[in-house]
């Protein structure tokens, strides 16, 4: 179908906001509306003595000033930790209560203070100054390897030695791998760190509350992934309220890369302000604000051990990981760096796996979701694992990963992490990106290169990740005069998803995507739902699809009744149905007008052709590919410049090839920002964040990257009825692993070099070139 799945679609979603006409929380402007500021913490560690607001709350045009006091007064509930986790000795994780306002200690710069309301913006931020606090600084903690070293600074007198967590994968075997240990003839070990990064969304957060005396309802207008993940807590946890007091409502999103998906004290502190004045209160956060509180990422600290058979092959993985969790678990924090960590199993067949992991709070910005979850830094571990193994046996890079993949002819295979992956090429995936990159030329390649002084290096990666599984998802297909709405449970904030869906029943029901409206992001009026973890096709699409089959399936019967025929005879094909060899046939919305006529309808059938579908993911799915990276790099200066980038991918189906590969290459520059460039800096003495701004904080820029090459050889899984895998997270996860390792292959020329972290930057780079060589491949 020209409209269909499969298509080539020009985005729907582009001409809206690319003309201005697009509807931010910062658009709307609500009558009577007060303006809301924050006063954050200076330090990293204190002791809270005091909040002296009095002179602040006598200047002109404040209106209201909360502070921890307030909030322990009224017994508001304080920011949750959703996730439940068991340590390896039975025990629960550690909870880091966070209330909404400091109360008698700050434990990181940017932690929420008092909240101040006025008529104006400039009049808040001058009451804020305006507040005394008192702070008896404590000595800070912001490096994860420090925080459990013993005297190191304390953040909660409950957490001994700051050790949130200390948690065996329970789907691992440590008996096992053990074993595999002992019967190795080689060895692999690496300790990697896998860099903090910040999300720097083009849209910063925010929150506009409005509050309806006559009902006790409040409305919040409100970036999000999906807001109802952001309602419940504030209702019910938080403000206790109940859900039934409170509508959240998210309108054009300008990213969210997972940093937006969970609830934020700023969101909860507007509406309680709104409630207490009876008026709309609005805060906007800046871009400063947004480096000292937008939950970051990353930030991980492995030893890896890879255990080989005399040919390579793998016999085990222990792996070893110290999280960063920030001074509080953010609402997945316990789940990150845990519950992903499966995926260090890559596509090899490795028969047994041990995985620990140490979650330490220290005094730096809570950490939670981005781009990929767990799954980058799962991959980035184990791809650079499996090229240092390489490097020690002798072996090409490729070679290694063949004698290690899983086989087509193992399908479904169960990995040593419990994973059941049932479809991929895995081996033909790596030889398609091998012969689009020309791997048999860069011997060539390499030889000009140097001849021009410079040094060059290629890499590649192959990765995985879990995705199509979590949370169900439910669409809706309602029919309203001569349109159709389409009504989802997640959001859209950049990737195209308003698109996407309407290819999936365009596909189905032959309608016009001009004809469907999506319709999400009111609490009021669309079910629960997240757009994140690459799930949103597999699993909100697929509720799509089988309820455009639902549709056909009434309508059909619903046809044949009208049309006086069989039902078996009723065919359905281009928005109409039809009795093959007859005139007999009936447009879909005639159906759908007739169907809200009782007098029409067959004895037993419920009026309406609308229909809702709940999806509960029945199997994860697992997207795959192969990324190869050729680097230059100038020995004077240490500066990397990417030149060649080549990607193949597994998605199993492809809904909108514009769409997808747009995904692809948003995900690979953020991968390549993370390996190159991005750097979150902490003073180790104050806990001051160094890189709080652009100035300071480097981002990938146009000329910072090479085309990409990339294609798609799509296996279809089984997983859901559309086939696909997902693809929202693919390139931040193929690409800092690929990176890395041209890197290193350059480097290791020269010095003998097997390992330099991220970020790669000129100076890390010209500092390893000046090292003595190692021999022997050390």
């Amino acid at each position: 179908m020209k409209f269909g799945i499969g298509q080539p679609l020009r985005r729907y979603e582009d001409l809206r906001l690319l003309t201005g006409k697009g509807r931010y929380t910062d658009d709307i402007a609500l009558p009577g509306m007060a303006f809301a500021a924050v006063l954050r913490a200076p330090v990293a560690h204190a002791r809270l003595l005091r909040v002296d607001a009095a002179d602040a709350r006598r200047m002109p045009g404040v209106l209201l000033v909360l502070t921890g006091e307030d909030v322990a007064a009224e017994k508001l509930g304080d920011v949750p930790c959703t996730h439940p986790l068991t340590s390896r000795d039975g025990k629960s994780r550690h909870d880091t209560p966070r209330p909404l306002l400091a109360i008698g200690k700050v434990r990181h710069v940017g932690q929420p203070v008092a909240f101040i309301v006025a008529e104006t913006l400039a009049q808040a931020r001058d009451a804020a100054e305006a507040i005394d606090a008192g702070y008896e600084e404590l000595p800070v903690v912001t490096d994860l390897r420090a925080a459990t070293a013993p005297g190191a600074p304390q953040l909660f007198d409950h957490i001994p030695g700051n050790l949130v967590f200390d948690w065996d994968n329970d789907m691992t075997d440590a008996k096992a791998t053990e074993a595999a240990f002992a019967r190795a003839k080689r060895v692999t070990t690496l300790e990697i760190v896998n860099n903090r990064v910040v999300a720097n969304s083009m849209e910063p957060r925010n929150a506009l509350a409005e509050y309806d005396a006559a009902t006790g309802r409040s409305t919040l207008y409100t970036t999000t992934q999906g807001p109802h993940l952001v309602r419940d807590p504030i209702a019910e946890t938080i403000l206790k309220i109940g859900k039934d007091k409170l509508r959240v409502v998210t309108p054009n999103v300008g990213g969210g890369f997972g940093m937006k998906a969970f609830v934020y004290p700023e969101q909860a502190l507007a509406v309680w302000a709104s409630r207490k004045l009876a008026r709309p209160v609005k805060w906007q956060a800046d871009r400063s604000e947004g480096f000292l509180s937008d939950n970051q990422g990353r930030d991980h600290v492995t030893r890896a051990e890879l255990a080989m058979d005399e040919k390579g092959r793998f016999l085990g993985l222990r792996v070893t990981t110290l999280a960063n969790l920030g001074a509080y678990l953010s609402p997945l924090g316990s789940f990150i760096p845990t519950r992903s960590s499966d995926l260090v199993s890559g596509l090899y067949t490795t028969p047994a796996i041990h995985i620990n992991v140490k979650g330490v709070c220290t005094n730096t910005v809570p950490v939670c979701a981005y781009r990929g979850a767990g799954r980058p830094e799962a991959a980035y571990l184990m791809e650079r694992l499996v090229d240092a193994a390489a490097r020690d046996m002798g072996m090409a890079p490729d070679a290694i990963r063949r004698v290690n993949f899983i086989p087509p002819g193992a399908m479904p295979y169960t990995s040593a992490t419990k994973l059941v992956f049932d479809s991929g090429e895995f081996e033909r995936v790596m030889d398609l990106a091998m012969k689009a990159a020309d791997w048999p030329g860069f011997a060539a390649r390499r030889a000009e290169t140097e001849r021009r002084g410079r040094l060059r290096g290629i890499g590649m990666a192959t990765y995985t990740e879990r995705c199509g599984g979590g949370l169900p998802e439910t669409a809706s297909i309602e029919f309203k005069e001569g349109r159709i709405e389409l009504v989802m449970g997640n959001v859209e904030y950049g990737t195209g998803l308003i698109t996407a869906y309407k290819q999936v029943v365009a596909d189905r029901l032959g309608v016009d995507p001009d004809r469907l409206d999506v319709v999400m992001g009111d609490t009021d009026r669309t079910p629960a739902g997240l757009t994140g973890g690459s799930r949103a096709l597999p699993v909100a699409g697929s509720a799509l699809y089988e309820a455009s089959q639902d549709v056909i399936d009434k309508g059909r019967a619903l046809a044949a009744h009208l049309l006086e025929a069989a039902a078996a005879d009723v065919q359905f094909e281009e928005a109409r149905f039809f009795v093959p060899g007859t005139d007999l046939k009936l447009d879909l919305f005639d159906v759908a007008k007739a169907a809200r006529d009782p007098a029409k309808l067959p004895a037993g059938m419920a009026p309406g052709l609308d229909v809702t579908r709940q999806r509960v993911p029945q199997a994860a799915t697992f997207p795959n590919g192969c990324h190869i990276v050729e680097v230059e790099i100038d020995p004077e200066t240490g500066v990397v410049a990417v030149d060649c980038y080549t990607i193949v991918d597994d998605f199993g189906r492809t809904i909108n090839p514009i769409m997808l590969e747009g995904q692809v290459h948003g995900g690979v520059v953020q991968g390549i920002g993370q390996a190159l460039i991005e750097y979150t800096v902490y003073d180790e003495a104050s806990g001051q964040l160094l890189t709080g701004s652009f100035m300071d904080y480097a981002m990938p820029r146009a000329d910072d990257l090479p085309s990409f090459s990339f294609a798609t050889h799509n296996v279809p899984c089984k997983a859901n009825p559309l086939g696909v895998k997902g693809a929202g997270e693919a390139g931040a996860i193929g690409a800092p692993p690929a990176v890395i390792n041209a890197i290193v292959d350059a480097l290791h020329a020269r010095t003998g070099l097997r390992h330099i972290d991220m970020p790669a930057t000129p100076r890390r780079v010209w500092e390893a070139l000046q090292r003595p060589a190692v021999r022997g491949g050390g």
